[in-house]
């Protein structure tokens, strides 16, 4: 990105909190704080079109009517958070041979081992959709469970934030996992998978209940995600840009989550350069499938601007790098886009440095949104973990879903 791209988003930022033509300048921040919703606190370039607008649209119209994208649903349950927030999730049961286990055991006179239960946890202005591809190929193969993190997805807002207005933080998060698994997974042994905040999560929840970790957890996996030290991420940006976006965003988040409405209107009439803007920050690939781009835009774009802004000041605190020491004796992938720009890969390889018999897998042509870019490439790394683990057994097949232009590269 060129210096002077750099210096007018900046200039884009601060037009945001000036004083004046507020109604004219949320139009713009809109689209500046999609770069947040993307995940990534900074500004970016913005691409030139050679699409006509009307034509774009369009294109949008047709995508939504025909992917399939989010469509996967399981049999829904609700959780509830040590401060009343509704946590919703789904559960993607597999039957045992035989018949059910309160069955078998009845027909055995003994109990029979409880299946493992994958629990998936999304990033940052996503949802549990996010894991599609995953979720397809592994339906059939192994218990899994899908939620929304609070105020993402079917969950309900964050009880304290709306009342209280107490800030969000990763620590919280932790003790919303362990709601979920409290009521969806009450019993036998667990893998954790997380990205992104999703991953941070899983950190907050070994931080908080180390017990659960050493009792029921058999294996981890951590994708595109960071344990701390996110205050030092660029987004692609030149110093001067990073360090003048970094002075002045936690005031104008501030000020864009109080006028919510208002900034949803600009977001709206600016839907493609927040477009733009989401493809740079979420994919790696020239060639990535326009309706998968499509799709994480729709994601992003169903997160209010008030939860954007009420969960960003929590990266800047988040660092659970001790916490890692609670997976040391578990099988653990760590697995990164290359080109991310949100968590960049340098803090997946990071995490895997404190824990040295992890596996590291850096992914070429990838960018944040790795499971959605090369959705193979993921799910085959956590369908080895799986059977590592013993989760799955060692002739099982995982169904692919999705195609990928490139291969992972082991770190």
């Amino acid at each position: 990105m060129s210096e002077s791209s750099a210096e007018a988003v900046v200039a884009v930022v601060s037009a945001t909190g000036a004083a004046g033509n507020w109604r004219r300048a949320t139009g713009i921040a809109g689209a500046a704080i999609g770069v947040v919703a993307a995940g990534a606190a900074a500004g970016v370039a913005i691409e030139r079109m050679t699409v006509g607008r009307g034509m774009r649209k369009k294109a949008r119209l047709a995508l939504d009517s025909a992917g399939p994208y989010g469509s996967l649903r399981g049999t829904p349950g609700k959780a509830y958070a040590d401060d009343g927030t509704e946590l919703y999730y789904e559960v993607d049961d597999v039957e045992p041979e035989g018949g059910s286990a309160p069955r078998r055991r009845r027909l055995f006179g003994r109990k029979a081992p409880l299946p493992v239960t994958v629990v998936f946890s999304h990033g940052y202005c996503l949802s549990q959709d996010s894991w599609h591809f995953q979720r397809a190929a592994l339906r059939g193969v192994v218990r899994t469970v899908h939620w929304d993190q609070r105020s993402h997805g079917r969950s309900g807002r964050g009880v304290q934030q709306v009342q209280d207005d107490v800030p969000v933080s990763i620590d919280q998060l932790g003790r919303d996992l362990k709601a979920v698994i409290d009521a969806a997974v009450p019993e036998g042994p667990i893998v954790l998978v997380g990205h992104s905040m999703g991953g941070m999560t899983v950190m907050a929840l070994a931080d908080g209940f180390p017990e659960l970790i050493r009792e029921r957890v058999v294996a981890v996996a951590l994708v595109g995600t960071s344990s701390g030290r996110l205050g030092e991420v660029n987004f692609g940006l030149p110093v001067a840009g990073v360090n003048a976006v970094r002075r002045i965003l936690p005031g104008v988040l501030k000020a864009l989550g109080q006028r919510a409405e208002l900034v949803e209107k600009g977001r709206q009439a600016t839907a493609d350069l927040f477009a733009g803007i989401i493809k740079r920050y979420s994919f790696a690939s020239r060639d990535v499938d326009p309706a998968v781009a499509r799709f994480a835009e729709r994601l992003i774009e169903s997160t209010p601007i008030d939860v954007v802004a009420e969960f960003y000041p929590a990266f800047t605190e988040h660092d659970k790098t001790e916490a890692l020491g609670h997976f040391a004796d578990l099988p653990v992938l760590v697995l990164a886009g290359i080109g991310d720009l949100v968590t960049p890969s340098e803090h997946s390889e990071a995490i895997a440095g404190l824990l040295p018999d992890a596996e590291l897998v850096l992914v070429p042509d990838a960018g944040h949104l790795v499971m959605l870019e090369h959705p193979e490439v993921v799910t085959d790394r956590i369908a080895d973990l799986l059977t590592r683990a013993g989760a799955v057994p060692a002739g099982a097949t995982v169904g692919g879903y999705g195609s990928t232009s490139s291969t992972a590269q082991p770190g």
